[in-house]
């Protein structure tokens, strides 16, 4: 779907790649509607936006399913209709291991990650449905497909991102509606600090530990440039699609040499 013209709600819109995201979308000169939970973040995003006519932002917490079942009412009524979703919204959980974590912890992860995923799809599917092309993009992870240690819960997340998406292709094969998921390797964002966690000697994102990471800018245009190319899966950064051909041929030494990469987060 080319993405000119289109109307499009990002997720996570106030920060890291999901401002990044709004920014290059404007730039390609579709609408966006950015919902964060956030407005501070979001009142941000708009300063630094081009074309601010084509921009709507939406405070909206992703774990409240009222709140985002409401949510096309607001962004239709504002740009008329709706051609693509990009479930971008997402946070990391202390590193620490699965025996360490709190149910607290657990629970947020999986409400955010997850449900507020399901939520977004769920709340527009309908009404993509109906226009005469559109797209779903969900934001999984490069944890999502290589076990990431002291991310568990948001590893497990993000692989239900996965196969959640994967199944959304599957049903809408012969519909107008493309979908494609996404894996970023290590993208250098606050997400640490978005999340609520303290760590001081951590990767951004949990998996980046020890290389270079993928600027936001450059991350969402492989984003944008793949969902205009209809890809089904979208690899973001040269570790994301490294990672994935050794974890397809070796799972358990691309288990090891993760372990070791992270490790010193756990100590």
């Amino acid at each position: 779907m080319q993405l000119r013209d289109k109307a499009v709600v990002v997720t996570g819109g106030g920060s890291g790649i999901g401002r990044q995201l709004v920014l290059a979308l404007l730039a390609r000169h579709a609408r966006v509607a950015a919902v964060d939970i956030r407005q501070e973040n979001l009142d941000e995003t708009a300063s630094l936006a081009a074309g601010g006519d084509r921009l709507a932002t939406y405070r909206a917490d992703v774990t409240d399913r009222d709140v985002i079942q409401a949510l096309p009412e607001s962004v239709i009524g504002t740009m008329g209709h709706v051609d693509g979703i990009i479930s971008n919204a997402g946070i990391i959980q202390p590193f620490v291991k699965l025996n360490a974590l709190e149910y607290d912890a657990i629970d947020r992860v999986i409400d955010v990650n997850l449900y507020g995923t399901i939520h977004l799809v769920k709340a527009f599917l309908p009404h993509l449905l109906d226009r005469p092309e559109a797209h779903i993009a969900n934001v999984s992870s490069m944890g999502g497909f290589l076990p990431v240690p002291g991310q568990t819960v948001y590893g497990a997340t993000k692989a239900a991102v996965k196969l959640l998406t994967e199944g959304l292709y599957a049903e809408l094969l012969d519909t107008k509606v493309g979908v494609s998921v996404i894996f970023p390797g290590g993208v250098a964002t606050d997400i640490a600090a978005h999340s609520g966690i303290d760590i001081a000697a951590a990767a951004d994102s949990g998996e980046g530990s020890g290389y270079r990471t993928t600027s936001p800018e450059d991350a969402a245009r492989i984003i944008l440039d793949g969902i205009e190319d209809d890809q089904f899966h979208i690899y973001v950064g040269r570790d994301s699609r490294m990672m994935n051909l050794l974890n397809r041929a070796a799972p358990r030494r691309a288990t090891h040499l993760i372990y070791r990469q992270m490790k010193d987060l756990l100590a």
